[in-house]
């Protein structure tokens, strides 16, 4: 058995990160968490609310703390934020924990998907057309030294589920 017993997926808002992962989680017979969802609970706020009314620094702080609390000999599958690499070591966290996947995409796809969903997203909110595109490329740029320290790395946008539980389980050891 592999020393892993947790699979983070990381990547940019958008990318698919809490479908893939509940997705993985089955195939895998794992349990799945979203960290987002997970902060909610704790708090008892949506993300946005605790954005607008503690501030993004407050936000990163409650992030790691309950990244932090999920035990590696949980055989979980954890979606994180789009931002939680970036932040409060995170990343190193993760690395040592965990098989770390990123879910690679470029700006203009990930603009596509975000269209949609940008009044959910508190670092999105009332962006459209080329102020989205050219705030994903910005954060996309800052953000991707952190993802690319991922175990495993695989294209986000036409990925097959199945051929993406094959190399888990190969790089878990079973």
């Amino acid at each position: 058995m592999s020393q892993y017993h947790i699979l983070y997926i990381i990547g940019f808002m958008g990318s698919g990160k809490t479908t893939a992962g509940q997705k993985l989680a089955s195939l895998l017979g794992w349990s799945f968490i979203d960290l987002d969802r997970k902060i909610e609970e704790h708090t008892g706020m949506k993300i946005p609310e605790i954005f607008s009314k503690s501030g993004e620094e407050h936000f990163r702080n409650i992030e790691a703390e309950i990244l932090r609390s999920i035990t590696t000999g949980s055989n979980t599958v954890v979606a994180t934020g789009g931002g939680a690499p970036c932040y409060k070591d995170n990343m190193e966290f993760m690395l040592s924990a965990g098989l770390t996947l990123y879910l690679k995409m470029t700006p203009p796809q990930l603009a596509s998907r975000l269209s949609a969903s940008n009044d959910e997203r508190p670092l999105i909110k009332n962006l459209e057309g080329r102020d989205l595109l050219d705030f994903i490329e910005m954060k996309l740029s800052e953000r991707e030294e952190w993802y690319e320290k991922s175990h495993l790395i695989t294209n986000g946008f036409d990925m097959d589920i199945n051929d993406l539980h094959f190399l888990i389980k190969s790089n878990l050891g079973f």
